[in-house]
């Protein structure tokens, strides 16, 4: 595969360099005006352009045409419209699965070499990068300081803040191409077409069955070691799945109900 990094890089260094022929003429145009007004000292006249040019260079801004999100760079906006356009240029050589950024390639590589570099100071368990492995402290930490202003549900994360507030606004810019079904996030879409894609990424380390979802293959999971997170608050009765604590808590709410009216 080719890689389309240099060609890239070649566009900027050409649009950069295009600017700063620009805003070079800008300079010399307004020194010019200033040679107009006799007695200003030459010290003044370039400090005032300097200033002139440093506001000029700090309103540029690059737009979404799409969803409306603002860059200050161009190659942000160019990367960014990856996630609208779904191209993914970067491919893995040992599974072919496509990324959008070399970065990301780079650290799903990590899944094949088995390499887990970052390891949690409080319970030993590793991750492929920091930023999983910085999610994963907050469950330490139990920090919640993210609050939503509707209804006042806290998040660990900032960005897990701004995907719950969507349900609120109704915001839903993530379009499936395959049948044309929108989703809040971008991790919801990729989950989504792998059911055009057939794409089952997750194994259970116990058996051979495979899921779409990392948390699918989780709840799964439970089944073969026997962990029950979900507990009734009433009895203490523990299940695997939450949907089963859901079912088992409506035989309190019948009995609730039956000694109410005998009472």
């Amino acid at each position: 595969m080719s890689d389309p990094e240099p060609c890239r890089i070649k566009h900027t260094e050409d649009t950069q360099e295009q600017t700063e022929r620009m805003e070079g003429n800008e300079e010399s145009e307004v020194e010019e005006k200033h040679n107009d007004k006799p007695g200003e000292k030459p010290f003044s006249r370039l400090n005032t352009n300097t200033i002139f040019l440093k506001k000029r260079r700090a309103k540029k801004s690059f737009t979404c045409t799409q969803c409306g999100k603002i860059f200050s760079w161009k190659d942000s906006l160019v990367l960014h419209m990856r996630v609208h356009t779904g191209e993914k240029p970067y491919t893995c050589d040992q599974c072919g699965k496509n990324f959008t950024q070399s970065a990301h390639l780079k650290r799903h590589m990590n899944i094949h070499t088995e390499e887990k570099p970052f390891t949690c100071d409080q319970c030993g368990k590793t991750f492929l990068c920091a930023s999983y492995l910085k999610k994963h402290l907050k469950v330490h930490m139990k920090e919640k300081p993210h609050s939503c202003s509707e209804c006042g549900k806290s998040y660990s994360l900032p960005q897990s803040l701004n995907v719950h507030q969507k349900k609120h606004t109704g915001v839903r810019e993530y379009m499936c191409f395959e049948c044309d079904k929108t989703f809040i996030s971008a991790s919801n879409l990729k989950q989504h077409e792998r059911i055009h894609t057939g794409e089952t990424p997750y194994k259970c380390s116990h058996c051979d069955k495979r899921f779409r979802a990392l948390v699918s293959m989780k709840s799964h999971e439970w089944i073969h070691t026997g962990e029950k997170q979900h507990t009734c608050d009433h009895c203490g009765k523990s299940f695997v799945y939450k949907s089963h604590l859901k079912r088992h808590m409506k035989i309190h709410v019948v009995e609730k109900t039956l000694s109410e009216e005998t009472s």
